[in-house]
């Protein structure tokens, strides 16, 4: 459960399918007992491999549900456990008979808990911790037991927030004392070392809480002539505690918030996740959320919103959204209250729950939105009004440029997903803008063309092989076969190609499912070298996206949400699935992935992988000597110093990660720290990594950054991470070799 929740970004999904089911009817008046039983009703009819509701289905769900809702093991007592395991070998039997005992008894017990460990936690916050004091934490929470009782919870919780405070308290602490770098001002006059009494005196007047702000003076700023304040030991450890205090309310502000629904769908998950990694509850609100991941746009103002202290405050304003252009919104804003065009008296979002207020500002393209703001820059109160449009998240999208190599231009393209519109294909998708990229790409003359895959964790089905067709004739690009059912050959029909010449595909081991469709197709038809790590992530099934309110005849009882199901396998065109498996690299190369238990088959109840009969394809006729390119780039690969670098600080990550026990003295803690530091320092020279290339934009966009500053400098940060970007210079080495091979033959 615990890998699962992370997992949502990386199926692949067809748009919302119909279903043969027979038809039945859910009309319990009780919703969770009525969505219960029609996702129970859904998962029997169709998906792909059906589970037996058994004892050990049981079991497996009430792990992975206490595991969910208590992972770092802070609210229930052992004795707790033993009262719930007593459902333990009976929740099948509840899901088929609708009985929400066992979820009933956990969440009533949970708000008890949750309450109580606040307490617990407030009151060990409210006393110094003793940084002297030699004892050790295993940060492996989920393998710890429950504590038998409320001492036992006050001491792990104790020790869980001093690892908390003795980071923040150390990098303070190594902060003040660090010497100043050569050409940094400094203060000639002895610095001030308060005692406590002094300390004790200043928070009396209100001063120690902005003592940072008396010590900020940087170069060329008017400073003043006091000696400036060094906070003892005993003031950095409470300056630790407030800070770590703040965010255990920020956190259980968020938890409050929560209601029973918010739990039943953790619940459900818990029993639908035993079925595969991928098959996902989405309550109303995740749906929505889901949706604008998959297309990257949604309606609305275009700002992002965080909920602090009880007030919704603005975190961004996206880059040409309504409120960016409308310039009137500001990050740091608060928003007090929100009408719409039509109303007569605002709603005031004050402590309203997050969601409920991004309802009432989000809305339909064309519509007019009021907010009463309060602004960061001068604490005026205003009336903003906002036109409502579709806002898209550029981050999401395709974006491409392009780098003169020996005098040949060369073409990338970052595909970070493979997004599409789930209710209208025909809106703006991946396939529609690679190809506009391409052709945008073509005006520059590029000689060879680099798509980059890595952590693309795939999308729709459909843009994948249609982005496969812009580079062969026509064919098939992939297999797809449902239990029990003959494989469907989806395939290119068009025999035209949009890009004819050098292709090499970029992935790594988080590229996964639509990504591994198409660098198995372009492996397979030798179309494009792949480059990467050793295999790519392993997804290899097919997800549907059910509406469940489609099953309710009585609508009254509210919007039951949808259901992310598992309803085929894909394969490659040559027969093998990369379920498990992956894709593998032609040319492997080491990255920080290399080490790291990652992949589907990391993950809980991953499907099989199994092989079936290969499609009719043809091979592609443009490159005579392919291994040869892939030879020479594996030679310079296993010269390249950069790459041995990168895999030994792999494998240094890896060591690090598995030694899940910190101490928790200050001594021994700063040992731990500076020794990880010492060892580290080796590999900084990786940072220090450049290319020498010069990365382009394109002249579409050069006229955008005359109005978007902010798309500017986004694109001018990206340039410069591919300067030092080693997979993709070594990338570029291989199009210009498949380019010299081409002109030979």
């Amino acid at each position: 459960m615990r890998n699962n929740l992370k997992l949502i970004g990386l199926a692949i999904l067809f748009s919302a399918a119909s279903c043969s089911f027979t038809t039945n009817t859910f009309d319990d008046p009780d919703k969770d007992k009525a969505l219960m039983d029609l996702i129970r009703y859904v998962l029997e009819r169709g998906h792909y491999d059906g589970k037996d509701l058994n004892d050990e289905f049981s079991e497996n769900v009430f792990n992975d549900f206490i595991d969910a809702i208590d992972p770092y093991r802070r609210y229930f007592y052992k004795k707790d456990i033993e009262n719930f395991s007593k459902y333990k070998r009976e929740i099948d039997d509840m899901i088929k008979n609708k009985d929400l005992t066992f979820f009933n008894t956990v969440y009533k017990k949970l708000l008890e808990r949750q309450e109580e460990s606040y307490k617990i936690q407030k009151t060990v916050l409210s006393k110094p911790f003793d940084f002297d004091k030699e004892e050790v934490l295993d940060t492996d929470y989920e393998a710890q037991p429950f504590v038998k009782n409320k001492k036992a919870l006050k001491d792990r919780l104790r020790r869980q927030f001093k690892l908390n405070a003795l980071s923040t308290f150390y990098d303070k602490k190594n902060e003040q004392e660090k010497e100043p770098e050569e050409g940094e001002e400094v203060d000639d006059e002895p610095k001030e070392m308060l005692s406590d009494r002094q300390l004790e005196e200043k928070s009396r007047n209100g001063l120690a809480e902005n003592m940072d702000d008396l010590f900020e003076g940087t170069k060329g700023e008017e400073v003043d002539d006091e000696p400036k304040e060094i906070l003892s030991d005993k003031q950095l450890e409470e300056k630790a505690r407030n800070e770590l205090a703040e965010s255990i309310d920020d956190f259980f502000e968020f938890t409050n918030e929560l209601e029973r629904k918010d739990y039943f769908a953790i619940f459900l998950n818990a029993i639908v996740e035993e079925f595969d990694p991928h098959t996902y509850y989405f309550p109303p609100v995740a749906k929505d959320r889901f949706d604008q991941q998959m297309s990257g746009q949604f309606q609305g103002i275009g700002a992002r919103l965080q909920k602090k202290n009880g007030k919704v405050e603005v975190t961004e304003v996206i880059s040409g959204g309504p409120a960016w252009r409308a310039g009137d919104l500001q990050a740091g804003d608060v928003i007090l209250k929100v009408s719409q065009e039509e109303d007569k008296e605002p709603t005031s979002i004050a402590g309203m729950r997050l969601d409920n207020a991004v309802k009432l500002i989000k809305g339909p393209k064309g519509t007019k939105v009021i907010l009463n703001v309060k602004s960061k820059l001068d604490g005026g109160v205003r009336n903003v009004v906002i036109t409502r449009d579709i806002v898209e998240l550029e981050e999401t999208y395709a974006k491409s440029t392009f780098v003169d190599k020996n005098n040949r231009n060369y073409g990338l393209i970052n595909l970070p997903k493979f997004y599409f519109n789930i209710d209208d294909y025909n809106q703006r998708n991946a396939a529609a803008d690679v190809a506009r990229e391409i052709e945008r790409l073509k005006e520059e003359n590029i000689e060879g063309l680099l798509i980059d895959l890595r952590n693309n964790g795939g999308g729709s089905l459909k843009t994948v092989v249609d982005i496969a067709g812009l580079f062969i004739k026509e064919g098939p690009i992939v297999q797809v076969k449902s239990s029990g059912g003959r494989p469907e050959v989806l395939e290119d029909n068009d025999d035209a190609i949009l890009w004819d010449g050098p292709l090499v595909i970029l992935v790594n081991e988080i590229s996964a499912s639509a990504s591994e469709i198409l660098a198995a197709a372009m492996q397979d038809y030798k179309r494009a070298i792949v480059i990467g790590g050793k295999q790519t992530y392993g997804k290899g099934t097919v997800q549907n996206v059910l509406d469940l309110n489609r099953y309710l005849r009585n609508k009254d009882i509210g919007d039951m949400g949808a259901l992310k199901m598992t309803t085929q396998k894909f394969y490659r065109v040559n027969g093998g699935s990369t379920q498990l498996k992956g894709v593998k690299s032609d040319v492997v190369v080491p990255d920080q992935f290399s080490y790291v238990d990652i992949g589907e088959r990391d993950t809980e109840n991953p499907l099989p992988w199994d092989m079936i009969e290969p499609a009719d394809y043809h091979i592609w006729d443009g490159y005579t000597d392919f291994q040869e390119t892939i030879n020479k780039s594996v030679s310079r690969m296993e010269k390249s110093n950069q790459l041995q670098l990168i895999d030994e600080y792999a494998q240094w990550l890896k060591d690090r990660r598995d030694n899940m026990k910190w101490p928790l003295s200050y001594n021994n803690y700063k040992k731990r720290i500076e020794t990880n530091i010492e060892n580290s320092e080796r590999f900084d020279v990786i940072d220090e990594y450049d290319s020498k290339l010069t990365f382009k934009s394109l002249s579409y966009e050069e006229t955008l950054f005359e109005k978007d500053t902010i798309l500017k400098e986004k694109r001018s940060r990206w340039h410069k991470s591919l300067t030092k970007d080693v997979y993709v210079e070594e990338a570029l080495n291989v199009l210009e070799d498949l380019k010299e091979s081409k002109l030979k033959n």
